[in-house]
């Protein structure tokens, strides 16, 4: 296999991890106001941001790897897409940093407007992200304007059309049916079954969303394989609503973690050879083969990939086992105003859960 497709694989493998991961705390964030209502609101904001706390900064630099993985593998992709898709790249990146502001200034002030103030960073800088990375993901599927020069010619509005906001809506469904099972797997007591109830009737929504949207692209960019991911992510997302239905979170988190792994596998398939086709004209297209990097600087990032990577992998999944724990309301001590700002892996935007706090039941 020529190492142009191992980089385009693992390119394809790091967005997937993203997705996955950063998913499911783009959809905590999201439920804030959904799941954290009631006289007790405060509190449970407080058990959802614990949820996400430890692992939170660490699902971003599966971001940050895809992003200096395709600069050095796929300069001239690099640079048609980011000069390209400019402002809504920039518009995500404005999103993460007040994002990760409402989580580490939300519990700075005693006062419950200035929370307020930051869940609302929490909210925007959830949706934001979710809906624009499913409009930019789309868009590079279905192919864009670019010119003989391999540059993009278009604008936002260019991006907007019906097909990418129903990929953006689609990323929004999934990530909030996927956040919403992993706080029910990651909770007790009402927040654990609102969440549970919640995930399915969302769910259906993303399901509907999801087909729509995999079998538009597929139709027109699709190979067998393609067709057989798609698939394959169908079946995982119904069956993890079955099984968040019949109360098994565990099984439930497995189902949607699949589905969206196997849904942005099938719109990588749909789009190699091709990494970022050109709507003007196919043959101003970038392939795996126009746009790579040289040889050599291929063969090193290989190299540097197989050292690095299981360390990385190792230590994210040691954080995961760390923090396995369920949480409730009973565990969140009283709001400490303005005591110093909780670092990872505690959580954000409030006080830690004490480390006397019992061990799941699941």
């Amino acid at each position: 296999m020529e190492l142009t497709t191992v980089w385009f694989i693992l390119i394809g493998v790091l967005w997937t991890g993203y997705f996955v991961l950063e998913g499911f705390d783009f959809g905590v964030g999201m439920l804030m106001p959904v799941l954290g209502r009631g006289e007790d609101g405060e509190t449970r904001k407080r058990v959802l941001l614990n949820t996400i706390g430890p692992v939170w900064d660490g699902n971003e630099v599966w971001l940050l790897t895809a992003g200096g993985a395709t600069f050095a593998a796929f300069p001239i992709w690099y640079a048609t897409l980011f000069s390209g898709f400019y402002l809504p790249l920039l518009l995500i990146l404005v999103a993460l940093i007040v994002r990760a502001l409402g989580f580490d200034y939300r519990g700075k002030v005693d006062d419950p407007a200035w929370r307020r103030r930051w869940d609302v960073a929490i909210v925007v800088g959830s949706v934001v992200p979710a809906l624009l990375w499913g409009v930019a993901l789309t868009n590079i599927v279905r192919g864009v304007p670019i010119n003989a020069a391999k540059e993009y010619t278009g604008n936002l509005f260019t991006l907007l059309n019906p097909v990418g906001l129903l990929g953006g809506l689609t990323t929004v469904a999934l990530f909030l049916t996927h956040g919403a099972i992993f706080v029910a797997l990651k909770t007790e007591g009402d927040i654990r079954r609102q969440a549970r109830e919640l995930s399915v009737r969302v769910g259906l929504v993303a399901a509907a969303l999801a087909v729509a949207l995999l079998v538009t692209l597929n139709a027109q960019t699709g190979s067998a394989a393609s067709w057989v991911a798609a698939g394959a992510a169908a079946v995982a997302l119904l069956a993890g609503l079955f099984a968040s239905w019949r109360d098994r979170e565990g099984w439930a988190f497995v189902g949607t973690f699949v589905a969206i792994g196997a849904a942005v596998a099938s719109l990588f398939l749909a789009l190699y050879p091709d990494v970022m086709p050109s709507s003007t004209n196919p043959a101003f297209s970038l392939t795996v083969t126009n746009a790579s990097s040289t040889a050599y600087t291929l063969k090193i990032m290989t190299i540097v990939a197989a050292v690095f990577t299981p360390l990385v992998l190792a230590y994210q999944a040691w954080t995961y086992w760390v923090f396995r724990r369920r949480i409730g309301t009973r565990h969140i001590p009283a709001a400490s105003g303005t005591a110093p700002a909780p670092s990872a892996p505690h959580a954000p935007g409030s006080s830690p859960v004490p480390p006397t706090a019992p061990a799941p039941s699941r």
